[in-house]
């Protein structure tokens, strides 16, 4: 598999997106089937990347445990940005502590709380950004959880 930064060409978005092989990712851009997760643009495009250097032990960051994360993974324009993101990624590790992980049937299972059919409850999960807009036009409140170095994408 191929972790690949992607980029949506209307508006500019960023995200990742693991592919079998380039050739993969090139048939699946040609074909439309590849979408951005926040606009649902299915213009997107390989974004220029890093090479990928695996970093030995004696690099780690100081006071950093192994398996646990310590910094935002990427760079941020200053020292703020920065923090502001590890706080970003602290609130989204709480709520996914205190949330029901659904999977990729997220906007079903929160129709299904919303509606009623399912018990009251807090829930995380995949959705495209064609299903949050739907959940949106229906009064039913999401919004994307920001990335976490541990999920490795």
């Amino acid at each position: 598999m191929i972790s690949f930064s992607l980029r949506c060409r209307p508006a500019a978005h960023a995200f990742d997106g693991w592919f079998r092989s380039g050739e993969d990712f090139e048939r699946q851009a040609s074909a439309g089937l590849l979408e951005c997760p926040i606009c649902g643009a299915s213009d997107v495009s390989k974004a220029l990347m890093k090479p990928a250097v695996a970093a030995s032990a004696k690099m780690k960051a100081p006071g950093a445990v192994a398996g646990e994360p310590s910094q935002p993974v990427g760079e941020f324009a200053n020292a703020e940005a920065a923090k502001a993101i590890a706080k970003l990624q602290a609130m989204a590790r709480e709520l996914r502590a205190k949330s029901d992980y659904v999977g990729p049937k997220f906007a079903e299972e929160a129709r299904r709380i919303h509606y009623g059919e399912s018990e009251h409850r807090q829930i995380y999960g995949e959705a495209s950004a064609r299903e949050v807009k739907g959940l949106s036009e229906e009064g039913i409140a999401a919004f994307p959880l920001p990335g976490l170095p541990e999920d490795k994408n």
